[in-house]
């Protein structure tokens, strides 16, 4: 079987490594990849240069490569269509359509959406307007949420303090364009306040297979303090969810989704991720719909499964999903290493050392992730008429995942920072504090 993943993330290396271990499968394509699927055996980058929502080239490789499965990993080309057109080409891929990805691609067609099926969230308004949005905030008061209507790649939402943060979040978003076409739009929402949890499913249009639970930690700093990012870390499972807890989740979110989109036509396939704030009654309230796996926590939920995840987008595909799948009983946990300036900027270049060495016999129960990774170019010194291999470096954002697996949360949140302390290159960042609601909690 040949798989072709879409995607050059952590959450597609996290893939990628998961599917090449399947027995049945024979190469995995990545487009584009990064340094660490490269390094992956049986992973193989490929470079496919589709632009503006067109996605020929994905659909001519697919052709050219036998491909039998297509996972989409980003919220992009689910966004622009890519699902759409490889059925209409004959091409089984796995995600939702471009109608049911609008969940994650307009803030404002979420928070319609769930308005009319009564799902669970906060209270907000639309703007277009700066001036109509401050008086908003001000009648409302702070601490507010401010969120650029379109994809910002997890960077467009601003949790504001003060009304004056909120002011400036406005400024940014409608006056400076500082997210472009995303931030043409915001949505203001009431202020939560809980605990957060992700909660992701794979859903084949009827069936539902929730995924092992997570938390991801969004902020850039310990404590959870600072800008917020696309996430500095995650761990599952998430003790906040309960059973009875995951139990309304299924019944007052998930569900819901996927009765309403068979109800418009449009059956919901792929990953569907909940951002929920769960309140101390116990109660999900929805902060965000993602349509596709999330990243981080793809990299701690896929070192627990035990299950094939080739197996089960098949029968994903084939509209057969189980209700279960199969969990190592041990939690696990990630931390992200960021460049230096993230989020704000975005540094590249810089050489990475301290990396394990990749062995595809190693037990361990610890794995670095690429994300954000590239190689130099072999150099040859004419001098010595020595050749220098490539080095992996940088590539900006977040760089990598170092994820682990322990009997405790804490053990395996120390597994982990043990590994990203052995890691270094220039202006790295990351939180030693990942996992801590957790490690907080007695049961943990």
């Amino acid at each position: 079987m040949n798989i072709l993943v879409i995607g050059s993330g952590g959450r597609e290396h996290a893939l990628a490594w998961q599917c090449a271990k399947d027995d049945s499968v024979k190469n995995v394509y990545v487009a584009p990849g990064n340094a660490g699927t490269a390094l992956e055996p049986k992973c193989q980058n490929v470079i496919l240069q589709d632009t503006n929502g067109e996605h020929s080239a994905v659909i001519e490789f697919c052709q050219n490569n036998a491909i039998d499965m297509v996972i989409v990993g980003p919220e992009a080309p689910l966004v622009t269509g890519i699902i759409d057109a490889c059925r209409a080409a004959g091409i089984k891929a796995w995600g939702p359509t471009a109608y049911c990805a609008q969940l994650e691609g307009s803030k404002t067609f979420a928070k319609e959406f769930m308005a009319e099926h009564n799902i669970p969230t906060s209270a907000y308004q639309g703007f277009t307007d700066a001036t109509s949005a401050k008086a908003y905030i001000d009648e409302q008061g702070a601490p507010i949420v401010i969120k650029a209507d379109g994809l910002a790649a997890g960077k467009g939402v601003i949790v504001a303090e003060t009304i004056e943060q909120a002011h400036a979040a406005i400024d940014d978003m409608l006056a400076d364009n500082k997210f472009g076409d995303a931030g043409s739009r915001v949505v203001i929402e009431q202020f939560l306040e809980g605990e957060e949890a992700s909660f992701i499913c794979m859903v084949d249009g009827n069936n539902i297979l929730p995924m092992a639970t997570s938390q991801d930690h969004k902020r850039a700093y310990e404590g959870d303090t600072g800008p917020n990012t696309g996430g500095m870390g995650a761990y599952s499972p998430a003790p906040v969810v309960t059973q009875d807890v995951h139990d309304k989740v299924m019944a007052q979110v998930i569900q819901p989704v996927v009765n309403a989109m068979n109800a418009a036509g449009h059956p919901y396939t792929g990953f569907l991720y909940a951002g929920l704030m769960i309140d101390k009654a116990g109660d999900p309230y929805v902060i965000e719909f993602n349509c596709r796996f999330g990243d981080p926590e793809t990299q701690p939920i896929l070192m627990r499964l035990q299950s094939s995840m080739v197996e089960l987008v098949a029968k994903g595909l084939a509209g057969e999903l189980p209700s279960q799948a199969d969990w190592d009983a041990r939690p696990a946990l990630g931390i992200v290493m960021a460049s230096k300036g993230y989020p704000e900027t975005s540094s590249k270049g810089d050489v990475i050392t301290g990396l394990p060495e990749l062995d595809p016999h190693d037990t361990s129960a610890v794995k670095v992730f690429h994300a954000g990774t590239a190689f130099t170019h072999d150099s040859f010194d004419a001098d010595t008429s020595t050749s220098h291999p490539k080095e992996v470096v940088t590539d900006g954002g977040r760089v990598l995942c170092v994820t682990a697996l322990a009997d405790s949360i804490l053990g395996a949140q120390q597994a982990a920072l043990a590994v990203t302390a052995a890691i270094s290159f220039d202006g790295a960042q990351y939180r030693r504090d990942i996992g801590h609601h957790a490690i907080a909690r007695k049961d943990s």
